[in-house]
């Protein structure tokens, strides 16, 4: 699955939807491959990864999952819900 972030997934999880939906996947056992969009506000259409989103969504916004069967999941809201629900049966041991 990969999670399309702004800049990183990095900062307090009350205000930054990026962090949010990262942590309650990887609280929920997965391990997203993490791909920074970039850009921000009105910059947005600048930044390739941001017209990808675009291009899926029909919006700039991130954070986006995109499962492996190639179903998005937009907003970080959405992302936890889904999270909370898919979560694996067997837990994934962090190495980092």
């Amino acid at each position: 699955m990969d999670l399309y972030v702004c800049y990183g997934t990095l900062g307090p999880v009350k205000h930054h939807p990026c962090a949010r939906a990262y942590r309650a996947l990887t609280a929920a056992g997965h391990r997203p491959n993490v791909i920074r969009t970039y850009g921000c506000y009105g910059t947005d259409r600048f930044f390739s990864g941001r017209r990808a989103i675009k291009d899926l969504t029909g919006n700039y916004k991130v954070p986006t999952l995109v499962l492996e069967d190639g179903t998005v999941i937009d907003e970080s809201e959405n992302i936890a819900a889904w999270a909370a629900q898919q979560a694996p049966d067997t837990p994934v041991m962090d190495v980092s």
